[in-house]
Parts: C-alpha cells; structure tokens; sequence
C-alpha cells in the first residue's frame, strides 16, 4: 500500500530529499475519496473495557476503594468511581493523566455510569499521602484475592502430584523507572546509572501459570536494593499464604541484593522457603573450595549463555552442593542453615589471568552461588538450580508494566507516582484475569497482546427493545476468546431449573 496518496501522489519506500520539491501540503478532510468525520456519537474505540470492568466490579474493586479509602476534602469524592477510572484507562492503554481523556469519546457515556476528566483524576491523585498509599496498597491485595476466586490465575495440581510442580514460586526484585528533568519528587541515579524512581514489586506465579504481581512499593531513585525489602517479602508471603490452598509451599527467589537476615527471616516466618543468590564474600569462596571435584555434575544449558566480558557463548556448566549456614557471624538465633548452591562455567580469560599472574582459585572457572533452604530430598542440586534460575522471569514483569502503565510516572510529587504504580498493578492483574477466563493461549500473553486481542475493539452502542446492544467488527479473530470473557462476567445470568 502507498504511504500517501491522492494529493501526494504516491510515496512509498522513499527518502525525504525525493520531497524537496513539494513546498506546501495542503491537507483535506479525504483520503482515496473517503470523506471523515469525527461526528458519531455511538462508536467506542475500547469495547473489551466492558467485559474486563464487569469482572473488576465482580471481584469488589470499586467497593473496596470506597470502603478503604479516606483521601480528604473534595479531591477525594467518590474514591471507588475514580479508582474505576483510573485502572480503565490503563487497561485500555493510557501511560499518562491526560491519556485517561481516552475514557470520554463517542458512546463511553452509554456504556459506563462515569468517567472522571483527566484534571480531577490528576488532583486525586495529588491529594494522596503515604497512608493513603498504604490503603491503595490494601485495595490492590484484597482486589487480587476477589479476582483468584473468579478467575483460576494460580493454578495448583492435585495434591498427589509431587516435585517442582507442587511448588507457588515468589520472586522479588526491584527495577528503575527512568524520569527526566528535576520536578520529579524523590528522584535519583540508581544502580544502573540511570535517573528515576525506584520500583520493587513481589510476584507469584505457579508451574501453570503467569505471574501475578502479589505486593509494590515505590522508593526512591538512589535508594538501595535491599531497603524496605523485609516487608515487602513479609506482605507477598502474607499474601501468597491467602491466594493459594492451604500446605501449598512457596518458594522465595531473589538476587544477591537481597541476601541479608532482614528478608531471609521474613520469608521464613511468613512460611516460605529461600533461594536467594549469595555475594561471594570470604565465607562462600570458602565453601566453594571445600568441594570434591567428584561432587560437580556437569548440565547443560537449555540455551547459551553470553559471558559479556569476552563476547563469547558459554553452553557447558557444571553444579555442585555442600552444607551452609547463612549470617554465621549473627547470633545462633539469627543463624540460617542450609545449602550453598554453585554453578561454574569455564572461564574464557583463564589463560590470560595466567599471563597476569593471577592463577587464583577462580582462574579456571566462573562460580554462581546461591542459598536455599529447600530440602535436598525435594529438590537435587541440578533441580534447585534450575527453578533459580527461573527467577529472571521477573524481569519479564517489569518490561510489561514499563511497556504499559509505567512507562511514565505522572506527576511531580512522590505520593502521587507511588498511587500510580499501585493502580498500574491492579490493572496488570485485572487484565491478566480478564485474559486466563477468555482463552488459554492468552493466559500468558504480555498485557500488550491481551490488549489488542480483546480490549482495543472497535464497537458502535445501539439500543434495541430499551436494552443496549454493542456492535463489534464481523470475523474479529479473537471473537470466540473475547465471547467468552463477556459471558464469564457480562453475559446473561445462567438459567434457573423449574
């Protein structure tokens, strides 16, 4: 298809220096000889917004904003309707406060009871303090747990079924939402050099599903990784603990930034077991050099891995095991035993160390260490290491809500930016409900693919018999994904037997 046509003429493929010659474009209301006209009343850009509220209203989203929520004065007025809002128009895409005015075009009115402009959901917003914070936070955890019991997010298998299957995996890490210029409160260079905030999330997930995000909390730019860790493990182990059948075990996964007694103890005491990638200090370097070379067992990568300080694939590995105790220096009380966890893979600079004069215990191999509590006869070396390194999917969670929601913080005050990050989760696990009652396939799909399958869906609102009807594209290929999801939450009532 050209590029352009009509007036243009045709421009497809070509450069910029092929136009110099056209001084003055002058645009019609035509394009191919159709005429357009933004005059129809009735048509809605984001017809799945209908299906997806029904389910966030069924699972108590807009009564428990109302009932936990206490914003002062004005601003804060009808706090579970603006929380609606909010939430809507992430799910249909909006990054940003004046993104939500997608909410107000055509046939929206017919549809939905009321969407608040994108000034008073600013000023809402605005209004927020970190108490306030904390209720949203009460909201999002209460809100997932409506949303479990109508939607098989966290699927277990039959208590029969045994191994890594059985087990619900909580992974915690944290990211960096880069902002930029200085109106941003509480704005800093973090671990990766860049300027933003500091985002730290919780997510859970089982054998068959995706993750769902279980617990946030929005910090500083230049804070450290391990800050306010501890309670964010106890709150997604509290929370994992309500969302999954009883005697399911949970396993807590995260990087070296978070081997510190503080989180270790705390996803303890809130029933989970550890893996948690150890910092090679003197004691684990140790440890690593009191193993047996019979003890390694060599695996071997589902894919290469890059080493990026030579630019080379590495494909061969090897894992071995020996006792530990974490925080030996601690007091017994705060002492963790357990199993130090190392994976080597061959060192590619090892003959030029040598060259250096550095023929150290490491020369020869490069070690990954990690602790877990998990018991052996659960899970071997090779297995733990295995669902470890599992934990990267996180990143994959973070990417999504960057892609979506969270591509930008909106406002200039901190409260604000923590509420929005809070409202971008809620809305990450609606959508992800919305996608696993509506199709299989779409059950992991990133919240980009569930939104252009089943929310951003053409439609015209009509009315039939006093009743609305929604017109929707003939041969939508996602029609049968999308039918099911309205009758899951906005369909007719099932039938009564006489």
């Amino acid at each position: 298809m050209p590029l352009w046509a009509g007036r243009l003429g045709l421009v497809y493929g070509s450069d910029l220096a092929s136009l110099k010659g056209i001084r003055q474009v002058k645009l019609s209301h035509t394009f191919r000889s159709t005429r357009v006209a933004f005059d129809d009343p009735n048509l809605v850009s984001s017809a799945g917004l209908v299906p997806v509220l029904a389910l966030a209203e069924l699972a108590g989203l807009r009564s428990l904003a109302d009932a936990r929520l206490s914003v002062p004065t004005d601003k804060g007025a009808n706090p579970g309707l603006k929380v609606a809002s909010l939430v809507a128009g992430m799910v249909a895409g909006a990054d940003s406060i004046d993104d939500m005015a997608v909410l107000r075009h055509g046939g929206m009115g017919r549809l939905f009871t009321r969407a608040y402009a994108p000034s008073t959901l600013g000023s809402f917003l605005r209004t927020f303090t970190f108490g306030h914070v904390r209720q949203l936070d009460a909201v999002a955890a209460r809100f997932l747990a409506g949303l479990t019991q109508r939607s098989p997010l966290l699927p277990i298998p039959a208590a029969a079924s045994q191994g890594a299957a059985r087990w619900a995996l909580l992974d915690v890490d944290d990211t960096v939402v880069e902002v930029h210029g200085y109106a941003k409160q509480g704005a800093g260079f973090g671990y990766n050099k860049l300027r933003g905030l500091n985002a730290l999330i919780g997510t859970l997930a089982t054998s068959r599903s995706a993750p769902v995000i279980v617990a946030q909390r929005l910090r500083k730019g230049s804070t450290a990784s391990p800050r306010g860790a501890a309670r964010l493990v106890a709150d997604s182990a509290r929370s994992a603990t309500r969302l999954l059948p009883a005697g399911t075990p949970v396993l807590l996964r995260a990087d070296s930034a978070f081997y510190g007694r503080p989180a270790v103890h705390a996803a303890l005491k809130g029933g989970a077991q550890v893996s948690v990638t150890v910092r090679l200090d003197k004691a684990v370097k140790q440890a690593i050099a009191g193993i047996q070379d019979r003890a390694w067992t060599t695996i071997e990568y589902p894919h290469a891995v890059l080493d990026e300080a030579t630019g080379e694939w590495v494909s061969r590995a090897e894992v071995a095991e020996t006792s530990f105790v974490a925080f030996s220096s601690a007091t017994k009380a705060e002492q963790v035993p357990g199993r130090l966890i190392v994976r080597r893979i061959p060192d590619l600079n090892a003959e030029k160390n040598k060259a250096a004069g550095q023929d150290t215990l490491f020369d020869a191999w490069r070690f990954h260490a990690f602790f877990t509590t998990t018991d052996p006869m659960t899970f071997d070396a090779v297995t733990a290491d295995k669902i470890h390194r599992g934990h990267a999917i996180i990143e994959q969670v973070h990417a999504d809500l960057k892609n979506s929601a969270l591509a930008h913080l909106p406002s200039g005050k901190f409260t604000a930016n923590a509420a929005w990050l809070v409202l971008a989760v809620i809305a990450f696990n609606l959508t992800r409900a919305a996608a696993t009652l509506a199709s299989g396939e779409l059950a992991k799909a990133t919240t980009a693919t569930v939104r252009r399958k089943l929310v951003t869906v053409p439609g015209r609102v009509a009315t039939t018999a006093r009743r609305l009807v929604l017109h929707l594209p003939r041969a939508w290929p996602w029609e049968t994904a999308w039918t099911r999801l309205f009758n899951h939450t906005a369909g007719p009532p099932p039938a009564v037997p006489a």
